[in-house]
């Protein structure tokens, strides 16, 4: 069975300033040469809310990139999670993974 990983990615830090390209074309890269393509979803920002400790409603623009694998390498993933969060100033970075099937 296959897996489905996907990486959500903000488009702005928390000062509200926009993140350069050259950080997206780096994941691109770096997740197309280890698993051998991706899907990005770049054109149209999905939107995520959360609600914040004071009860307000925190807002982020966000990308998706996508990648198939056969095999979960949870700790790979682990490291490189620590990494986006690093590269991109944030607490926390969404990496989720699902089965799935391929028809």
């Amino acid at each position: 069975m296959a897996r489905l990983v996907q990486i959500l990615l903000p488009l702005r830090d928390n000062e509200g300033q926009a993140f350069p390209q050259s950080l997206y074309q780096r994941v691109s890269v770096e997740l197309t040469e280890r698993f051998g393509g991706l899907t990005a979803f770049t054109r149209a920002p999905a939107e995520g809310l959360w609600k914040e400790g004071g009860g307000g409603t925190a807002r982020d623009e966000i990308v998706v990139f996508e990648v198939m694998t056969e095999t979960l390498e949870a700790n790979w993933w682990r490291g490189y999670r620590t990494e986006l969060e690093s590269l991109f100033r944030q607490d926390t970075i969404i990496v989720r993974a699902q089965e799935t099937t391929l028809l």
